[in-house]
């Protein structure tokens, strides 16, 4: 039997049980092109409509006509290694997506291509005088330039899609489908210096100059040529006309904004404490097998310093370092520490970027130009050929774990990378999450400890004010009175202060007092947040807005109450308590344009602010020699919730805001705002107390059966209906009761629910749920798998999340 080459192609588009590896048949001529990793066209289905497919393996098989040709390949170069592509198929087969899916956050947005439709005159039709007005004005600009796409019709016709459809069932146009990439690469115009004489040419003044400039460089952009010589266009031309120049484009990479190249290589200096730590590190790394370390570390103690001089070691020996921060306002001080030693050499990733910057950071890994990946979760999937250390800081972070499909969590996908390439995972945190602490305690993790702060400072003193008692006293702000004092003192002393409230927007609540009326949303269960800034009523949950109303909408009262305070309302506050502070608010709100969180934080590191207010972005990783006050206002908000995580969230937020003052010079000071001051979480935060609360914890932990004495897999149902929701949902239940009463009687789980999601209805779409305590093993999912797929269509969507990071 006579053998070909025949490729396993996932498509994109597939789902449900359409979401497979299809054998498609690789033409002669496409034999060194179609490799795994590479993106392809192929036709599918019985109507062969064109699907974009990624090859995923290549073997021999004998020859068959149920197989399909690809029709061609779209990319020069696989744009996934091996090792990606087996992450690929890990996510699919655990995390209950689509191979695309799984693909789609590997490869940048401007990488991607989407099916454009094309249309070009049919050469047969020979009646255009049947055509007339808009079908004629379309036929004839297509007749001139030959073919188009739908996207330069558009503008000639409001109905533009209806137009072409009907020209192509008169036989007047033909229609393809073609894949095209969202963004191109960026070239600039070259020129290089001929081996050609001058002397054989004859050359005015001027192209004498410019030649003689050029001959100098050798090699350079017309740009730069023009800059610097301040020739003309037409001056460049005509030396390439003559032969002295040959033109060229060349690729350049659109590079995010990042420090200056400095070139600090100093020894990275550390303490006893740090070089033990260290030492211990760079054994694992040089082990030769994979490892995970946790280092963990109080705030101020240097773990930076640690691994900074870790990555040292992995680029000295040619290998590369990917370091992960939970926050894009965590991004600009990493990148700054890595690119002041490092140069170009670092590639940078966060969703703040352009697409043509992310896409072309991307690359430079590829290409081998980069060696360190700096960024937010994306950065886990940096290509890297020969990767030896992976960090993740502030390991204990919920922003690490995707909330769209597919819902991974870099933290497990670093293990998978650092298992193939047999380097080391350092996960560093001062409150590092129970689940990794746990591990490290029984011994699957090594661990490393920093029970010190670096240059001996001291831990920042703490002041517990009781909330209630300053309402009592007559203080209805929210600024109260020790913390407006210790911001006055700050101020006279040239220093800096940070105040955490971790709602934005200025009221939380408006209600009229009258009636009873409360704003709410008209899409969400959740009352809508007064923003004063523009002066509107906004939904945190769908984005709807509306303008603030004078008077109520039911009963006319012009009394309307607001209450619960956001980030602008503490700023107004601030500034009628000191008008002359310079305050800078950092919220989601605030950074909104590209650069707002790197400009923002860089102007307070110059002491362009006094007094910074933000969410939770403001409390984490951030190192300000100034800052020598920080005030938490709503400490005990947290708390009063319904997820496992409340309590371990609100210690994890309150010590590591702490830990943001004092970092240079003298002892600074934390004041927590609360109206709970006998809470134990609040006292060993103040106390900085990691270890007590992890032996608290974990206790209450493994009463109630939650990780780490468990996985946890949430299931929900959304649709328009509510009916619809519900009966999801119940349909699901019933699918898996059955299923362990029969095939699968060996999986022992605890159900809650089903009932409706703590919002029961985000952007006019209801939601219901249930959350399984579980073992995350095949069985267990190939049963979710089943329970589910049946239900996958019509109105309802079914969702699946592994290892959640919130239940509610």
């Amino acid at each position: 039997m006579y053998k070909i080459k025949v490729a396993s192609v996932a498509l994109d588009g597939a789902v449900g049980s359409y979401d497979k590896l299809y054998t498609y048949r690789i033409p002669n001529g496409l034999h060194s092109a179609a490799e795994p990793g590479s993106r392809v066209f192929v036709p599918f289905g019985r109507g062969n409509s064109k699907r974009i497919g990624m090859v995923f393996s290549v073997a021999e098989d004998d020859d068959s006509e149920i197989y399909k040709d690809i029709i061609s390949v779209m990319d020069n170069a696989p744009v996934l290694s091996e090792e990606l592509l087996k992450l690929c198929v890990y996510m699919h087969d655990n995390l209950f997506c689509t191979y695309f899916d799984a693909i789609g956050v590997m490869i940048p947005a401007g990488l991607k291509f989407k099916l454009t439709d094309f249309y070009l005159v049919n050469p047969e039709f020979t009646c255009d005088e049947l055509l007339e007005g808009e079908e004629l004005a379309v036929y004839s600009m297509i007749k001139e330039n030959g073919e188009t796409s739908a996207d330069k019709i558009k503008g000639l016709c409001a109905d533009y899609r209806n137009l072409l459809l009907s020209l192509t069932d008169k036989g007047a146009l033909i229609h393809t489908v073609s894949p095209k990439r969202n963004l191109g690469d960026f070239t600039r115009k070259y020129i290089a210096v001929t081996d050609k004489s001058p002397d054989s040419v004859k050359l005015t003044a001027r192209q004498k100059e410019v030649y003689d400039a050029a001959l100098v460089a050798g090699e350079v952009s017309v740009k730069e040529l023009q800059y610097f010589t301040g020739a003309t266009l037409p001056v460049i031309n005509a030396l390439v006309t003559k032969g002295l120049f040959t033109a060229f484009d060349k690729q350049e990479f659109r590079m995010p904004p990042r420090m200056a190249d400095n070139h600090n290589n100093d020894e990275i200096v550390l303490n006893e404490e740090q070089n033990t730590a260290f030492a211990g590190l760079l054994d694992l790394l040089k082990s030769g097998d994979p490892e995970t370390s946790l280092l963990y570390g109080v705030t101020g103690s240097g773990k930076t310093r640690v691994f900074m001089k870790l990555a040292d070691e992995a680029i000295n020996s040619g290998r590369g370092v990917i370091v992960m921060v939970p926050e894009i306002a965590l991004t600009p001080q990493m990148i700054n520490l890595f690119s002041s030693r490092y140069g170009n050499r670092v590639a940078v990733f966060h969703s703040a970027m352009s697409l043509g910057q992310r896409m072309d950071e991307y690359r430079r890994i590829a290409l081998g130009k980069a060696m360190i990946a700096v960024g937010t979760r994306s950065a886990v999937f940096a290509p890297f050929e020969n990767l030896g250390l992976i960090v993740i800081d502030e390991e204990q972070e919920h922003t690490y774990k995707s909330d769209k499909s597919p819902r991974f969590h870099a933290r497990d996908i670093a293990k998978l990378r650092i298992k193939y390439h047999k380097g080391l995972l350092c996960l560093s945190s001062a409150t590092p999450s129970l689940e990794s602490y746990a591990l490290a305690k029984a011994g699957n993790y090594k661990l490393f400890k920093l029970t010190r702060r670096y240059n001996n400072l001291s831990l920042p003193e703490v002041r517990v004010v009781n909330m209630r008692e300053e309402l009592l006293s007559g203080n209805t702000s929210d600024i109260s009175t020790e913390l407006s004092e210790l911001i006055g003192e700050q101020l006279s002393n040239n220093k800096q202060s940070i105040i955490l409230l971790n709602r934005r927007g200025h009221n939380t609540y408006v209600s009229c007092p009258e009636c009873g009326y409360v704003a709410s949303c008209d899409n969400c269960s959740i009352t809508l947040t007064y923003h004063s800034a523009n002066n509107r009523l906004m939904c945190h949950y769908c984005g709807h807005s509306e303008p603030l109303y004078k008077k109520c909408p039911k009963c006319g009262s012009e009394f309307l109450s607001f209450t619960g305070a956001g980030t602008q309302k503490v700023c107004e506050e601030l500034s009628k308590i000191f008008p002359d502070a310079r305050i800078l608010r950092l919220d989601a709100d605030s950074t909104m344009t590209r650069n707002a969180y790197s400009e923002n934080l860089g102007d307070f590191a110059d002491g362009k602010y006094d007094i910074m207010v933000g969410t939770q972005m403001v409390a984490k990783g951030l190192d300000f020699p100034k800052v020598s006050l920080v005030g938490i206002i709503g400490a005990d908000r947290a708390l009063a919730t319904d997820d496992y995580r409340g309590f371990e969230r609100t210690f994890d937020l309150l010590t590591q805001v702490i830990g943001r003052a004092g970092r240079a010079d003298g002892r600074g000071i934390a004041v927590i705002q609360t109206n709970d001051t006998d809470n134990h979480i609040i006292d060993l935060a103040r106390e900085q107390n990691y270890d007590a609360f992890y032996d608290e914890e974990i206790c209450d932990r493994k009463l109630k059966v939650f990780p780490p004495y468990c996985d946890l897999c949430l299931i929900w149902s959304q649709a328009i209906s509510q009916a619809d929701a519900k009966s999801g949902i119940v349909k699901v239940f019933k699918n898996i009761k059955y299923m362990l009463s029969g095939d699968y009687s060996d999986q022992h789980l605890i159900i809650l629910g089903p009932g409706p999601a703590f919002v029961p209805r985000v952007a006019g779409k209801y939601r219901y749920r249930m959350l399984i305590k579980c073992r995350n093993n095949l069985r267990f999912r190939q049963m979710i798998s089943s329970a589910v797929e049946p239900l996958q269509k019509g109105d309802v969507h079914i969702g699946i999340d592994i290892k959640p990071e919130t239940i509610i």
